[in-house]
């Protein structure tokens, strides 16, 4: 089942769109090959490329991506859970400012991505259908738990977009 327009903030329609309709537990779990593939075709040379002054390099969009995917996987954990309390926004671009890449290799955030992606996967496998149709807030809006898998898998697929589009990946 596919998340509707009331089960998620309208900023996030750009991410929900990328997903296909089907079992989120199920998307999320064929995510990981196509995601694994990709990381492994980012060359090294490409790690610290940004296509514009001021725009993110490919390692700071891959810390990025990391961040993101924690940030969401949380939410749906809580939301699942039952959690009532609104759960805090995050600046991403406050988070990149603080992340440090330059001593990380791009390996290393290759794999910590897979990790993530990985421990994302187990979450959402155990989840029920009433887990995944629960509701709750994450930063001002309604939110459940189903839409967060959707959010976080359309959210790489964006991000994957621009490292194919705009940074040669």
């Amino acid at each position: 089942m596919r998340p509707l327009p009331a089960d998620y903030a309208p900023s996030s329609e750009v991410y929900v769109s990328l997903v296909e309709t089907g079992d989120i537990r199920k998307i999320i779990a064929n995510s990981l090959p196509v995601l694994s593939a990709f990381l492994s075709a980012i060359p090294e040379d490409k790690s610290d490329y940004a296509y514009a002054a001021g725009k993110w390099t490919t390692k700071q969009v891959l810390q990025h991506t990391i961040d993101a995917e924690k940030v969401f996987a949380y939410r749906a954990m809580c939301i699942a859970r039952g959690e009532k309390q609104h759960l805090p926004g995050f600046d991403h671009d406050g988070y990149a400012e603080h992340a440090e890449v330059s001593g990380r290799s791009l390996e290393g955030l290759k794999e910590e991505m897979l990790l993530v992606r990985k421990l994302t996967i187990v979450l959402f496998e155990h989840l029920s259908d009433k887990a995944l149709n629960e509701r709750g807030f994450a930063s001002t809006h309604e939110v459940t738990t189903q839409a967060l898998g959707y959010i976080l898998v359309g959210h790489w697929r964006h991000h994957e977009k621009i490292l194919k589009e705009k940074y040669g990946v």
